[in-house]
């Protein structure tokens, strides 16, 4: 079996690029114009259980991620690469990078899920928890997230996107993974070079959120605010997120 994915470019430095929790790889459309397909190659993975992998049943875990992706490296004869995640991807990015040290050149981790997890309280926990039944709730969570300034039409569209792309079954799965899986212990002190996006108007996974533990955790990691973007800039500020990531990626060819 070999993971769904979307290969872009003809570049000789591979890219594994992970999606988040609402949706499959399609979130970043928005910026495969801007991205340098002469120099890399991108293989835009899909989960189990998500876009071209929604046949493909599994555990629904970081660590099946993990495990999926290197095998499609193998696959496409990528003895290094780079990585790229966003939100649950960019916590797929330490598991990666940690699982496969002497294989990653470099990760970017965009509006990160940290490898502690998200704590949530437990008057927090239900609007997370009944998202996989309640479109409701997701629609909450992703305009919080994006600061309450975008178009409800732009919300409804992510909405959209986690009920077409995913199935029931892993979108509950991954949700476990990513809020309460914990391997820090393991990540601690992990050399990788690390560049940690957050976007201004993101209201969970903040530049303080960061500070706490990307940059307290891993001795290589930068961090940069993204102005006028939020939980989703490959949507909200697509040229600028392709220049920033292009420039880290690089400086680690």
């Amino acid at each position: 079996m070999t993971i769904g994915h979307s290969l872009l470019g003809q570049g000789p430095e591979g890219v594994l690029v992970f999606h988040g929790w609402f949706g499959d790889h399609k979130v970043f459309e928005p910026i495969y114009l801007h991205l340098d397909t002469d120099a890399f190659t991108y293989a835009f993975i899909d989960q189990r259980g998500y876009g071209k992998s929604m046949d493909q049943k599994g555990d629904y875990t970081i660590e099946e991620i993990s495990s999926d992706a290197l095998a499609l490296a193998d696959k496409l004869g990528w003895k290094k690469f780079h990585v790229i995640g966003h939100s649950m991807g960019g916590k797929v990015v330490q598991r990666i990078a940690m699982d496969a040290p002497g294989r990653v050149k470099c990760g970017i981790c965009v509006t990160p899920v940290p490898a502690s997890g998200v704590p949530m309280s437990d008057e927090e926990w239900p609007l997370f928890g009944d998202a996989p039944d309640k479109d409701e709730n997701r629609f909450q969570i992703i305009d919080f997230t994006t600061g309450g300034r975008l178009p409800r039409k732009w919300v409804q569209s992510i909405v959209t996107a986690s009920r077409d792309t995913t199935t029931l079954e892993s979108f509950r799965g991954y949700l476990q993974s990513w809020v309460k899986g914990n391997f820090v212990e393991q990540a601690m002190g992990m050399a990788t070079p690390l560049k940690v996006i957050v976007g201004e108007h993101d209201g969970a996974l903040t530049a303080e959120v960061m500070n706490m533990t990307f940059m307290q955790w891993y001795p290589n990691a930068s961090l940069e605010v993204l102005a006028g973007s939020g939980h989703y800039p490959m949507q909200e500020v697509p040229v600028y997120l392709a220049a920033t990531m292009d420039a880290f990626l690089r400086q680690h060819i």
